[in-house]
């Protein structure tokens, strides 16, 4: 052979192999460029996922939590009692967690009073539990004191109205308040459940149910106010509208 033809032989061979290479380059490459698409898919996923937890609280089955989380920013809450600590006027709002119609107030009359009077600090609102629908309301209303021991306790009685069930139907079982709990934010759920269970707790709930017979109640929710303008607690009964309530507070103060 001679040293022309061995040379172009050579070359030829030599220009197959670049383009075999190539090809492999290429296919080497399509191959990373799907995985990074599969990893990215996969990664916006997670993400969405993330998301929505952040916003349901965690829990897609509760309903609201990111609303209540919003009606509740920034104001303080100390146990049971949710406003400025220093408010001159408290109204206190004696309720039964199971009950339908104090589910229906805290929907529609209770987040006008908190953005009119309570935000601005004029007043302070006291949740007392007032137990008249089953036995059931009194570990709901343990539980509730118990997620206020960790600054949480509007959050959870908030977020328990907007996801009652039928009442006394056995749906507050254990897995029910720990999952409001959750979604209420209470951070040391050991310590929450230890809380609600306590004969301190419970007794706290039957206490103030008496408090609310004293007081000559007979439903819930039922309203009573204090502040300089009153002779102790002066009570309201249980108004239908946001504004009766306001007046009452700019009354008493």
């Amino acid at each position: 052979m001679s040293g022309r033809s061995s040379r172009e032989a050579r070359e030829a061979r030599l220009q197959a192999e670049s383009e075999g290479a190539q090809q492999e380059r290429r296919k080497r490459l399509l191959q990373i460029g799907s995985a990074a698409v599969f990893l990215a898919i996969a990664g916006v996923a997670i993400l969405i996922v993330v998301s929505s937890n952040e916003t349901s609280g965690g829990d897609a089955n509760l309903e609201d939590v990111g609303l209540v989380r919003h009606q509740l920013s920034g104001i303080p809450q100390k146990g049971l009692v949710l406003g400025d600590p220093k408010a001159k006027v408290t109204l206190y709002e004696f309720g039964d967690l199971q009950c339908p119609v104090c589910k229906a107030f805290s929907e529609q009359i209770i987040p006008d009073v908190i953005d009119s009077k309570v935000r601005s600090g004029e007043a302070k609102l006291d949740f007392r539990n007032y137990t008249i629908i089953s036995q059931e309301s009194i570990p709901a209303g343990a539980a509730a004191i118990a997620a206020g021991e960790q600054g949480r306790g509007w959050n959870f009685i908030e977020l328990f109205y907007r996801n009652q069930g039928p009442e006394a139907s056995g749906y507050v079982s254990d897995e029910f308040l720990t999952e409001i709990a959750r979604g209420a934010g209470v951070k040391d759920i050991a310590a929450w459940n230890r809380a609600r269970k306590s004969a301190a707790l419970l007794a706290e709930v039957k206490a103030t149910t008496a408090e609310a017979q004293r007081l000559d109640f007979t439903g819930t929710p039922s309203f009573a106010v204090e502040g300089p303008g009153t002779s102790g607690k002066e009570t309201l009964g249980t108004p239908g509208e946001a504004s009766l309530l306001e007046e009452a507070i700019g009354e008493a103060g």
